[in-house]
C-alpha cells in the first residue's frame, strides 16, 4: 500500500490529528501505544536545534547498527537495524549521536507509568510501546479513542515526545493502526470496518509474514491479504502448515489473544559489539567491567537483585559460548558481578582467542526488598552498594559519562549497544 493510499484509508477510518471526527470506537478496546522515533525523540530534547533535520542514533564503529532516525533520515531510506555504515551512505549529511541508553530507560519508564495509570491491563512488548486493554477503564476515562487522545496528550506534556496510538477491536489489527497512522497519529479502525482496512494491504503486513513466507505466497499469486483472505484454509494448511490456519484467521482479522500484564524481568544484562575482533585479555576484562557496571544499574533502578551470572563470548568466527555460575547471595552490586564475569571469562579459555562480542547478564532476579546480605568478618555495613548507588544519583544529573571506574577513563571501544 503506498503512503497515499494509507492516508486516504485512514481519512475513511478515522484518524487524528484533523479536523474529521473518529470513527465509531464500539467494541475496539484495545490500544496499540508506539512512540515514535523514540530514542531520537529522546536526544533531541536536549539538542532542539537539530529538529527537522536528519539525524540518525547509532555506534559509529565499523560493525554499528541503527538504533533509531528522525523521520527526516528516514526519507532517505535509513532505518532502524541497518549498518551504520550504508546509513552513512545514504544520508551523508545526517548528525549521528552515540546512543545514551541511561536516557531512554528514564523516559521509558515514566511513558510506562503515565500506561499504569490508565489501566491495570498493559502488555509492554519492547521500551517504546505496548499494548493495553482500557475496556475497564471507560466509565472513569471515556471510550477508547477519548482515553487514546489523553495518552497521547499526556505523553506530549510529560516527556515532550510524540507517540501514535492504533485503536481496535485486537492487538493485531491495533498495532497495524498505530504503524499507518505514524507520526503523531491516532488510528480507530471500527469492528465493522475491520476486512475492509485489512483486505487492501499487501500480504507482508499479517503477523508470521516473513521473506521466504511473501516470496513463497506471491509465487502462488498472494499479494494483498484480500488475496490470501480468499484461498481456502485447507489450502493454505497444506502449503504452509500451522502457519497457514494462523495466516487465514489473520486476514479476516481474527486475532483472540488477550492482552496479557508484563511478566516480572526474568534477567538482566547488556552486550557489546567490538569495531575489530579483540584478543587482549586486559580490552576484554575492561569491557566485562563496563557491561557490569551497565546492568548493576538497571539492576538497581528496576529495585532487582539476581543470583546468577553469565557471560557470553562470541569468537571471530561466530561461535558463541556461555558460561554462568551462580552465587551464595543475591547481588546488584557491579563489582561482585564484574568479579564473576572475570572468572568466567578466564575459565573459559579464551584468553587468547580472539572475540567479536562480549555479554554479561544476571539472571534469577527478586525484588531487592527480599534480600538479605550476611556480613563477611570487618565487612562495614555500609559498602560497594552504597558507593554505586551514590553513583547512579551523579549520572542521573550530570550524565553517564560523570563517574566511572578509573579503568574505564580511556575511550572505550566504538562498538554498539545490542
Amino acid at each position: 500500500m503506498s503512503r497515499k493510499q494509507v492516508m486516504r484509508s485512514e481519512s475513511r477510518q478515522g484518524r487524528v490529528p484533523g479536523p474529521a471526527p473518529l470513527a465509531d470506537d464500539t467494541g475496539c478496546p484495545i490500544l496499540h501505544v508506539d512512540m515514535d522515533a523514540f530514542f531520537a525523540s529522546v536526544e533531541l530534547l536536549e539538542r532542539p536545534e537539530l529538529k527537522g533535520t536528519p539525524v540518525i542514533i547509532g555506534a559509529t564503529g565499523a560493525r554499528g547498527v541503527v538504533l533509531s532516525a528522525t523521520y527526516e533520515a528516514r526519507r532517505f531510506g535509513v532505518h532502524s537495524a541497518m549498518p551504520m555504515t550504508r546509513a552513512r551512505r545514504l544520508c551523508p549529511h545526517a548528525v549521528i549521536i552515540p546512543p545514551s541508553h541511561g536516557k531512554y530507560s528514564e523516559v521509558s519508564k515514566g511513558v510506562m507509568e503515565i500506561f499504569a495509570s490508565i489501566t491495570p491491563e498493559v502488555e509492554p512488548i519492547a521500551s517504546d510501546e505496548a499494548f493495553l486493554d482500557v475496556g475497564g477503564a471507560q466509565r472513569r476515562l471515556g471510550s477508547p479513542a477519548a482515553i487514546a487522545a489523553l495518552i497521547r496528550a499526556q505523553v506530549a506534556d510529560r516527556h515532550g515526545i510524540t507517540c501514535s496510538v492504533g485503536v481496535a477491536s485486537s492487538k493485531f489489527v491495533a498495532k497495524l493502526a498505530s504503524r499507518h497512522c505514524k507520526p503523531d497519529g491516532l488510528l480507530v479502525i471500527p469492528a465493522d470496518g475491520v476486512v475492509d482496512f485489512l483486505h487492501p494491504l499487501p500480504v507482508a503486513a499479517l503477523w508470521g509474514v516473513g521473506e521466504r513466507t511473501e516470496e513463497a505466497l506471491v509465487r502462488l499469486g498472494i499479494k494483498t491479504v484480500g488475496d490470501l483472505a480468499h484461498v481456502p484454509p485447507s489450502t493454505l494448511q497444506r502449503e504452509f502448515g500451522a502457519v497457514g490456519a494462523h495466516l487465514a484467521a489473520l486476514a479476516w482479522g481474527r486475532d483472540e489473544r488477550r492482552v496479557t500484564p508484563h511478566a516480572p524481568d526474568k534477567s538482566i544484562g547488556a552486550e557489546e559489539t567490538f569495531s575489530h575482533d579483540v584478543d587482549d585479555p586486559e580490552a576484554i576484562r575492561r569491557e566485562l567491567l563496563r557491561l557490569s557496571e551497565r546492568v548493576a544499574a538497571r539492576l538497581r533502578s528496576g529495585g532487582h537483585v539476581g543470583r546468577t551470572v553469565s557471560v557470553k563470548l562470541r569468537r571471530s568466527d561466530f561461535t558463541t559460548i556461555t558460561r554462568s555460575r551462580t552465587l551464595r547471595e543475591a547481588t546488584d552490586v557491579a563489582k561482585e558481578i564484574y568479579a564473576t564475569a572475570c572468572d568466567l571469562y578466564g575459565a573459559a579459555g579464551l584468553e587468547r582467542v580472539r572475540l567479536r562480542l562480549v555479554g554479561v547478564r544476571v539472571e534469577n532476579l527478586r525484588p531487592a526488598g527480599t534480600a538479605t546480605h550476611q556480613l563477611g568478618l570487618g565487612e562495614r555495613e555500609t559498602g560497594w552498594r552504597e558507593a554505586e548507588k551514590a553513583m547512579d544519583k551523579a549520572m542521573r544529573r550530570f550524565g553517564p559519562e560523570a563517574v566511572r571506574p578509573a579503568s574505564l577513563v580511556r575511550p572505550p571501544f566504538d562498538g554498539i549497544d545490542l
